[in-house]
């Protein structure tokens, strides 16, 4: 029996057991998924040892990057961890995922786009767009190199980057009554909002931009495509 999981801080929101554990099934694997609340960073190595691979998630995808014996030169370039292989190995398939789940929806107007926060999942966001030749501006709620913030942002480079990709925790079950503090007026149907949050199916951000007129897409989809990248890293 093999023993995997997702570490974090929370983690009862993450749908990545449900998915893994139906795979298992359905593919007859003998392994099992289970889910890891680390209450501090310290806490993590000794579960890194005892597992056969890991996702890593918030607020963890920079913190345990010391904590590993290698990383994929990918990884160290986005600056950010999702998962990690038996060896203690860092990788990030996030980007993979997102990048995998955004091409269809791109539209000839999509060339600029809106990265709001800058953790570990932005991080990798920022690292897909750029391969995929779209121009980036980072909001965030604290003044950064390199980024702007909520007050800065105005109706007018809400207009102007009609691709929107919310990073934040904000809006994530049970909290779902919040979302990022952004111009929704000047969203219109040029506009794809893109929330990296699945637990709701949607998000008060996308609700916003629905009612804009706007295409939008949950993180459901790059949950899953990351996660079977994840699955290939497991088994290497």
């Amino acid at each position: 029996m093999k023993h995997y999981g997702i570490i974090g801080k929370p983690v009862g929101h993450s749908w990545s057991g449900n998915y893994f554990n139906d795979k298992f099934a359905r593919e007859g694997i003998e392994a099992e998924y289970k889910l890891y609340e680390a209450q501090r960073i310290e806490d993590v190595p000794a579960l890194l040892n005892q597992l056969d691979g890991c996702n890593i998630t918030i607020p963890y995808k920079q913190a345990v990057i010391p904590y590993l014996t290698a990383i994929d030169p990918v990884a160290q370039e986005i600056g950010a961890v999702n998962a990690v292989d038996k060896q203690g190995k860092g990788w990030n398939t996030d980007w993979i995922g997102f990048t995998d789940s955004l091409r269809p929806l791109l539209q000839a107007q999509d060339t600029q786009a809106l990265v709001l926060g800058t953790g570990g999942a932005a991080r990798a966001i920022l690292y897909a767009l750029k391969q995929l030749g779209i121009q980036t501006t980072v909001v965030s709620r604290t003044p950064k190199k390199d980024t702007i913030t909520y007050n800065q942002l105005t109706e007018d480079m809400v207009r102007s980057h009609t691709i929107i990709v919310n990073c934040t925790p904000l809006g994530m079950s049970p909290h779902t009554d919040e979302c990022p503090d952004i111009p929704y007026s000047a969203i219109c149907s040029a506009h794809l909002l893109y929330d990296c949050i699945y637990n709701p199916e949607q998000t008060l951000f996308l609700q916003k931009g629905l009612a804009q007129g706007a295409r939008i897409k949950n993180g459901l989809e790059m949950l899953h495509k990351q996660a079977e990248e994840a699955w290939k890293v497991f088994r290497e």
